[in-house]
């Protein structure tokens, strides 16, 4: 019966703490927008993700004229 103040002083300390870690939390905006994130998963971008100056160039096909095609 010793132990009980001292596991009700630790627990009423931890419930405090938690009280507070949650009240910090809202101030710092951390559950302002819980629905976003879950749908910028779903939705594709539209951007590229390789940028123009990155992609290489691939020559173009020149097409094949013989002489003796041409009438």
């Amino acid at each position: 019966m010793e132990i009980l103040p001292f596991l009700l002083g630790i627990s009423v300390f931890i419930f405090f703490a938690a009280i507070i870690f949650f009240f910090w939390n809202v101030n710092s905006g951390q559950y302002d927008d819980l629905e976003s994130p879950a749908h910028h998963i779903l939705f594709d971008d539209d951007d590229d993700l390789i940028p123009e100056e990155s992609k290489q160039n691939k020559p173009t096909p020149m097409p094949n004229h013989n002489s003796d095609d041409v009438r």
